[in-house]
């Protein structure tokens, strides 16, 4: 019979297996939630981004001005009633601009760990239920990766390809996929003594059985948080790249590249760079709040960051 974790949805009291409702977990999971005020905070923050990616050309007052229309009769008007976070050098309404930018940064930031789930998640079980030799070829090649920083890492890969949308989020997966798999990794190392996996292992299932039905979903409340917790790091180090040129090209949106189109105006017009670092740091701080919220709720320890 399994034996679940703290926040498994089966109990053993008295050698009696008592299932608990979805219903009971949920609210416990919310009234953990409500505890921290700041993890509110970034969960209201997290829904008005993704709403407002969603809703952007219902949302945006001037949606056409997020493509590379030009208004030179608009051309770098401040803040006003009409445009209330002014207009950019070919007189496109910046509020617009980042309201879009929010799709960019959303797709880019669940594409990027999308594909370091897919990679790293089946490289740490492997790693942390096989052993051996495997194991060995597996995490070192995992620490080869760790020992050089993600945006420098990503900076590289992003040089020697051409600068588009899909190749930064390529480059960006590169240096992602080793944190979950060294997440993973120590995850199933704890996990793979449990009683349920020996009981398995004692019933005749076979090891990939053991891995990916009994294991894995013990570890998927970890993943969930690392991935909340990194989505807004994923999302900076994009505008990172944007900034530098290297990531989607104009007229396309992007919030770094918008800051790196508005630095040229500094200080006279500082709307067209403040406003969109300043959806940056909202969407980063966001989702670091939720990855909080969410680490007390699953209670779990992962790092802040890869």
């Amino acid at each position: 019979m399994k034996v679940a974790e703290n926040n498994s949805p089966v109990a053993n009291i008295d050698g009696i297996s008592i299932k608990k409702t979805r219903s009971e977990e949920t609210k416990r999971a919310w009234h953990r939630m409500k505890r921290s005020k700041l993890s509110l905070v970034g969960l209201t923050i997290v829904v008005i981004i993704i709403l407002t990616a969603i809703f952007a050309p219902w949302i945006a007052p001037y949606p056409d001005h997020a493509s590379g229309k030009i208004f030179f009769d608009k051309m770098n008007q401040p803040p006003s009633l009409e445009h209330i976070f002014g207009t950019d050098e070919v007189g496109r309404d910046i509020f617009s601009r980042i309201i879009f930018g929010a799709r960019i940064s959303l797709v880019l930031g669940f594409t990027v760990l999308s594909i370091a789930i897919v990679i790293g998640v089946p490289l740490g079980l492997i790693a942390g239920f096989w052993g051996g030799r495997v194991s060995t070829i597996i995490m070192r090649t995992t620490d080869i990766f760790l020992a050089i920083p993600s945006l420098v890492l990503a900076l590289a890969v992003a040089a020697i390809m051409e600068a588009t949308l899909m190749n930064i989020m390529i480059a960006i997966s590169f240096g992602w996929w080793p944190w979950f798999t060294r997440l993973v990794q120590g995850e199933v190392l704890s996990l793979k003594g449990e009683q349920f996996v020996l009981a398995s292992e004692g019933l005749g299932a076979s090891k990939w059985r053991i891995a990916f039905t009994e294991i894995l979903p013990n570890c998927v409340s970890t993943i969930i948080v690392k991935a909340t917790l990194d989505m807004g790091f994923v999302i900076l180090t994009g505008a990172s790249l944007g900034f530098l040129g290297l990531g989607a090209q104009p007229p396309i949106p992007e919030w770094g590249t918008m800051i790196a189109e508005g630095r040229v105006y500094l200080p006279e017009m500082w709307w067209q760079a403040t406003f969109p670092g300043l959806a940056i740091l909202v969407t980063v701080l966001g989702f670091n709040l939720l990855g909080d919220g969410l680490r007390d709720v699953f209670d779990v320890q992962v790092d802040k960051e890869g």
